[in-house]
């Protein structure tokens, strides 16, 4: 079915009662953008750290970088709501969108992404050329390979969108220093590792709706049993990565252990959990916490 006839189909009366800004924030999917800016503001401070360079004396990289990142991920994430429209009615948390509501034309949503996408990149490449390349990748990746290809063929369509959520970090730190460190790198696995099991934990919640859609997402062509193990198997790859980052100190080293271990209980216990959807949700959770907590703790502590 095309968009207009989607359109067409939707009665005035079912529209949402929403503000121009309110659609506007739905279009850039501002939770995504929010998101990402605490990893990529985290991915610069630290660089800022390890370089012993004051943020005061680059401030104009800090805007540079986070308004840059901000619009090549609503720029992105625009485009993307551009290419799903044609399947966002079929889902309860996206069928509000005003792509899919008409309350704003796929050729406005069009060109608004393109605009933003390259406002944000001149704006990276105005810091470092590492900067501007990381986020071409990350624009790519998202855009190309999961939103146009992947993502209605592939049961790895998860997998490959997991590169441009794990890019943000690195675009914050290579702002600042061009010569990526190993934590930088180290940064880039957490957020690429931690992804398959959040989005995964989302599916399974949403596994109908995706089912409806015709979006392989692994609960939908393989089942729920395989998607635990597999939800187990990507924490369990999360298990090394605090002993690169003893640099930051014992402490965050603690609770960065403490919070794996802790999803992995959690993962495990959905093997005697009867209740796979609610089991699935307080992985989603868990997953949130996991990842805001930590990123904000690698900036605490090394302020304190």
């Amino acid at each position: 079915m095309s968009n207009s006839r989607v359109v067409a189909n939707i009665k005035e009366a079912d529209l949402p009662n929403t503000t121009a800004w309110k659609d506007f924030l739905s279009l850039i999917k501002i939770g995504i953008v929010n998101s990402n800016l605490i990893t990529t503001f985290t991915g610069m401070w630290l660089a800022f750290y390890f370089t012993n360079t004051h943020f005061l004396q680059a401030l104009d990289v800090m805007v540079l970088t986070l308004l840059g990142s901000s619009l090549i991920i609503a720029g992105s994430c625009s485009i993307n709501n551009y290419i799903d429209r044609d399947i966002d009615h079929l889902m309860e948390r996206t069928k509000s969108r005003p792509t899919v509501t008409g309350k704003i034309t796929g050729s406005k949503v069009l060109m608004l992404g393109l605009i933003m996408v390259a406002c944000g990149t001149i704006m990276l490449f105005m810091t470092t050329v590492t900067a501007g390349i990381i986020g071409i990748i990350g624009i790519i990746s998202y855009v190309g390979l999961y939103s146009m290809w992947t993502k209605r063929k592939y049961v790895s369509n998860t997998i490959v969108g997991s590169i441009s959520g794990a890019v943000p970090p690195l675009i914050g730190w290579a702002a600042v220093d061009a010569n990526l460190d190993i934590i930088a790198w180290v940064l880039f696995l957490m957020m690429f590792i931690w992804q398959p099991p959040h989005f995964y934990a989302l599916a399974m919640k949403r596994v109908e709706e995706y089912r409806a859609a015709n979006v392989p997402m692994l609960p939908v062509v393989k089942g729920f049993a395989t998607t635990k193990n597999h939800i187990v198997a990507w924490v369990v790859a999360l298990l090394p990565l605090p002993f690169f980052l003893l640099d930051l100190g014992i402490f965050f080293f603690i609770l960065a252990t403490a919070f794996n271990i802790g999803w992995l209980v959690l993962g495990i216990a959905g093997y005697k959990m009867k209740d796979d959807i609610k089991w699935s949700k307080l992985m989603f959770v868990y997953s949130l916490n996991y990842l805001t907590i930590l990123f904000v703790a690698m900036v605490i502590v090394t302020v304190v």
